[in-house]
């Protein structure tokens, strides 16, 4: 039509009004735009609030100068500060406040954990570099879903309280510090969002949180091995979490439901252990025949049936190796991203009262594709429990919690101080 001439009337010739009809009909075969989730998602964005944002803006401002003359987006300071630019700043997860006095994550909705500890690996290792992949990636993400319509930033608080000092020689001191660093998070009311690390740190992470409550807890583990058997080359490994989570009283064995579990790397220890604790293990093949839908259904069904709170592992190599090269124990066969997005979201929906994301190991990772599934398994925990009103669900829940004194140093000399 631009190549007409100005002025020229449509045509009215039959052939060109039959055409002109044709197209019509064409067109009203397609659903109404207002019924579908890109028009409701694009309204909805309305109704998101900007005040954190400009607030963020205005104090990068104060913390960061002014920027040249010659910037014109007078927002924009001098020295990086906050979400932008995307590939300046602190590595925080996803660029959230450090809270360098831990005492401070008492005033923040969630609290980002990094565990660096790859001690209980048994093949691979690597995963101590694992929050520093994940938090570096994480940069590339905003806090806004548009699919879901959440704004992270606007609707709850984050903060990154940096990493636990693990032991690298020591398996069961590292454990102790891991119980330690949870336990002060969960009893502060923070969600205690863990990133590894090996999967033996699941142990000692439910551990951290038993402690700060009488209430009973259930596990929904997303991997390709059971992880249960009671020791791996003679101690406590990456393969050894369940066996001793559900030892504690308060973390009964029927509540714990792995999902995805198959293929030629479960160990026999592990199947012999879940039979003789009646555990639930949904396969790969099970997800597949059910759907997502029902998968969901049936997990939160068995973790939550009798217990009052839920806590989430994802190991990273749950997914096909193939979108997740950089894991510790790659395996073929796994979920695809959509479906460990869709099945990681359908769970948090109901709340949970921490998560781990394990077995990201950066040096066997390419372009970073690992480190950023794990980056968005968790940020898409976070919106779908701000999405579905479940953040904080867990605080009535803690009703032992744990005071940890800070350390002062006098001399040689350091004493505990209340």
């Amino acid at each position: 039509m631009f190549n007409e001439p100005r002025g020229r009337s449509r045509s009215h010739h039959p052939v060109d009004q039959l055409a002109q009809q044709a197209n019509r009909e064409k067109r009203g075969h397609h659903p109404d735009l207002t019924k579908l989730a890109g028009w409701r998602a694009m309204q909805k964005e309305a109704d998101l609030p900007e005040g954190r944002w400009d607030e963020e803006r205005r104090w990068a401002l104060r913390m960061g100068l002014t920027g040249a003359e010659s910037i014109e987006d007078k927002s924009i300071p001098t020295f990086a500060r906050g979400e932008l630019p995307h590939f300046a700043g602190i590595n925080t997860f996803l660029k959230a406040p450090y809270a360098e006095d831990v005492l401070e994550v008492a005033d923040y909705d969630a609290t980002v954990l990094g565990i660096p500890f790859d001690g209980g690996t048994t093949y691979r290792p690597g995963t101590r570099f694992g929050p520093q992949g994940l938090r570096k990636i994480s940069a590339l993400y905003t806090p806004y879903n548009y699919e879901i319509g959440v704004d992270l930033r606007e609707q709850m608080t984050l903060c990154d309280a940096g990493d636990v000092f693990t032991i690298p020689a020591n398996i069961e001191k590292s454990f102790d510090q891991i119980s330690r660093a949870v336990s002060h998070v969960f009893s502060s009311g923070s969600l205690p969002i863990m990133i590894g690390g090996d999967h033996s740190i699941g142990f000692p992470c439910v551990r951290g949180i038993a402690q700060c409550t009488s209430k009973k807890i259930g596990i929904v583990h997303f991997d390709r091995h059971a992880d249960i058997q009671e020791k791996d080359l003679d101690e406590r490994m990456h393969t050894t979490p369940w066996f001793h989570s559900t030892n504690l009283p308060n973390v009964p064995a029927k509540n714990l439901v792995q999902i995805g579990i198959g293929g030629w790397q479960v160990p026999r220890e592990a199947v012999k252990v879940a039979r003789e604790r009646e555990t639930n293990i949904i396969t790969m093949g099970d997800m597949e025949k059910m759907g997502v839908d029902k998968t969901i259904e049936m997990a939160l069904e068995m973790a939550w049936d009798g217990v009052d709170m839920v806590y989430m592992s994802f190991d990273i190599d749950s997914i096909d190796c193939g979108f997740v090269p950089g894991t510790g124990w790659p395996e073929p066969g796994g979920f695809l991203p959509r479906e460990a997005l869709a099945l990681a979201s359908g769970i948090a929906a109901e709340g949970i009262c921490g998560m781990e994301l394990v077995e990201v190991s950066p040096p066997y990772d390419t372009s970073d594709i690992t480190a950023l599934m794990g980056t968005r398994v968790i940020v898409d925990v976070l919106g779908a429990l701000v999405s579905n009103g479940k953040l904080g669900a867990h605080k009535k829940f803690i009703d032992k919690p744990v005071s940890i004194p800070h350390g002062e140093f006098s001399g040689k000399r350091w004493s505990n101080a209340t």
